[in-house]
């Protein structure tokens, strides 16, 4: 299998390669009728100034000097280099910058005839702006050709005194838009994108390179957690969308992670509370048979409180297990927090008061951390215990206050954690350590908290706080 950069990389450059062809395709066609147009603007113009001057210049039997005078004075009119044959092709006159250039000098370019109809030449270098170049210095107005040119001085086709002429037809005027210099072919075009091409595509390889190599260590970090490296988290290195995948891997992992080790602490404590009750079962009944009818009874009732509690213990592990899964509670429906405070507190003989306020969650997981708080004050608190409901700000505040020993202040969050309990209270009081924890959990889930605080005069005051319904 191509690994995922080589891929990458290989469209990048298909999609360079392609727009490359297209741009040179696309560019030829447009200087080849920039080519054209130049072409026949420049007949055009040539044409005109041949019937211009065959109109305007002396005839051809009139002396040389005059015909020779009349040339140079239309050529400074016309700003045009200009020379002039007689029919047996001897010069008959020329202008400064016609001589000049002819000469080899700066500007030197070819000449293109013009036939008279009295057997007569006149000759033109091709115009300067034709060529792209800018004018001289010392105000010559004629073109500017290449020297050594087909049709320029010194080259092939020199159009001398007797000699043809290049036809007009072959004129390549240069692209005004193009450096000036030699010729600007559709070749050095095409040299000019290959160049392009690989500078492209070479800056291209470490970008697309970097980016998948990063996907690589994502990968390797995917399978290396998967493979059961739960502590494994992979690089948050910029801001990109890779990034943002690295991010959300690390956050489900450490996720997964608490999830696995509270999974893990829960079936460990689980299996260590189930063996007390199992054990005492296993006692009573093996003492079943050999017990007197009264003996018989207290077992019976030994043995219903051993199951009651092994169903209680299995209850409170499903919903711990549940409230793991699970980041919010599904259900928002609004629930009387005094109403379910006072039902429960009924059930504990204790007193509920405060405000009528409405919470948003699940009012049978509220009304089991309700239940769980009034039981545990019940449990450690001894018999004065109360509930109030009060609002502080937007959330509701449902207050349980006790009269108990109280708890240490450096127990009061790990009362929390699943299966603690206060040293010496498991042998007096029982209870498997999960009901505060579950208090926790259903408060967490609704958006809210729960605390543990002394007590003015002594006790406990355990504070459950959740949002306010809308």
């Amino acid at each position: 299998m191509r690994s995922l950069y080589i891929r990458i990389y290989l469209t990048v450059v298909a999609a360079l390669a392609l727009f490359a062809l297209v741009s040179v395709w696309l560019l030829q066609n447009h200087l080849e009728q920039e080519r054209a147009r130049a072409q026949s603007t420049l007949q055009e113009r040539v044409a005109a100034w041949g019937e211009l001057l065959q109109r305007s210049l002396p005839r051809a039997d009139a002396p040389a000097e005059v015909q020779a005078e009349a040339l140079r004075e239309w050529s400074e009119r016309l700003r045009l280099p200009m020379a002039l044959d007689d029919a047996r092709g001897r010069r008959l006159g020329a202008s400064d910058s016609f001589v000049r250039r002819q000469g080899g000098g700066p500007g030197a370019g070819r000449a293109y005839p013009i036939r008279l109809d009295d057997g007569r030449t006149l000759w033109v270098l091709r115009p300067q702006l034709m060529r792209g170049a800018l004018p001289r210095p010392d105000g010559d107005p004629g073109a500017a050709g290449d020297p050594g040119e087909p049709g320029g001085p010194g080259g092939p086709g020199d159009a001398g005194p007797g000699r043809e002429g290049p036809r007009f037809g072959g004129l390549q005027p240069r692209n005004p838009w193009l450096p000036p210099g030699p010729a600007f072919d559709g070749l050095g075009l095409a040299a000019l994108l290959v160049v392009l091409f690989a500078a492209v595509a070479a800056g291209a390889y470490p970008v697309v390179r970097r980016l998948t190599r990063r996907l690589e260590a994502l990968k390797r970090g995917v399978e290396a957690f998967g493979a059961g490296h739960l502590q494994q988290r992979v690089a948050e290195d910029g801001r990109d969308e890779v990034a943002a995948l690295g991010a959300s891997f690390n956050r489900a992992a450490s996720r997964i992670e608490a999830l696995l080790r509270s999974h893990q602490s829960l079936l460990a404590n689980a299996s260590h509370e189930l063996r007390s009750p199992l054990a005492r079962l296993k006692m009573a009944v093996s003492m079943a048979d050999e017990a007197t009818p009264e003996q018989r009874e207290a077992l019976r009732r030994e043995i219903d409180t051993n199951i009651a509690e092994l169903d209680a213990l299995v209850e409170e592990v499903l919903l711990a297990s549940r409230l793991d899964a699970a980041m919010s509670v599904d259900r928002r429906d609004p629930v009387d927090l005094l109403a379910v405070a006072a039902e429960e507190a009924a059930r504990v003989q204790a007193t509920a008061q405060g405000e009528d306020l409405r919470v948003a969650g699940d009012e049978r997981l509220i009304r089991r951390a309700v239940r769980n708080l009034l039981e545990n004050a019940r449990r450690y608190g001894g018999d004065e215990v109360e509930a109030q409901v009060v609002a502080v700000g937007g959330q509701a505040e449902l207050r349980v206050a006790d009269r108990g020993p109280g708890v240490p202040e450096a127990y009061r969050e790990r009362i929390f954690e699943p299966f603690f309990r206060l040293p010496g209270h498991a042998e007096r009081e029982g209870g498997v350590g999960l009901g505060l924890a579950l208090v926790r959990q259903i408060a967490e889930r609704h958006g809210g908290s729960v605390r543990c605080t002394p007590r003015d005069g002594g006790g406990s005051c355990f504070t459950l706080s959740l949002p306010l319904s809308a």
